[in-house]
């Protein structure tokens, strides 16, 4: 190497050094206000059903159904669309399960009833191809000032308006 390279390759050695060791006592330090305020700006609080109230809205859709002798799936997904609890009733059907989850995941992704989200597809059919998705009566959002934070879906009774009829149960047992 010349010497200039030599050079040029020290001093960029020691100031990665210094920006190094500055770092580090810069880390250790006290974070100032607006750091901080930088820090939380990467981050928001977002709100979640408990177990309990995911498991008291299922069991107030049952409910609603079997005083109606319909027999059919309940299930309360997260807003991610993660399934929290699915309550399958007395001779519900086979395909029930899946159909409850599914309109749950779509109630909660929309942030609307499934039955509402069912009309659009005449203006958007390929809207029915987004994967675990089932655009039929029988699912309904969970929200939190205005936001989706679950989905709640029931299956297995002979028409979507008796299963979002359930579905809203359940919601109604959240006191929203």
């Amino acid at each position: 190497m010349n010497t200039r390279t030599r050079v040029l390759t020290g001093t960029a050695l020691v100031v990665a050094l210094g920006a190094g060791t500055f770092g580090a006592v810069t880390a250790n330090a006290a974070p100032s206000a607006a750091a901080k305020k930088d820090g939380e700006r990467n981050f928001t609080t977002t709100t979640h059903l408990t177990i309990d109230a995911a498991t008291r809205a299922a069991q107030a859709a049952l409910n609603a159904a079997e005083k109606e002798n319909q027999r059919v799936t309940v299930a309360v997904v997260d807003r991610n669309g993660n399934t929290i609890v699915t309550l399958r009733g007395d001779g519900a059907g086979p395909q029930s399960y899946e159909s409850a989850q599914r309109k749950a995941y779509t109630a909660v992704s929309w942030n609307a009833p499934t039955s509402v989200l069912a009309g659009r597809l005449a203006q958007a059919p390929n809207l029915k191809d987004i994967p675990g998705t089932l655009f039929l009566g029988g699912g309904t959002p969970v929200q939190a000032k205005g936001a989706p934070v679950a989905g709640i879906g029931v299956a297995g009774a002979p028409s979507g308006d008796l299963d979002e009829k359930y579905a809203k149960a359940g919601v109604e047992a959240l006191g929203n």
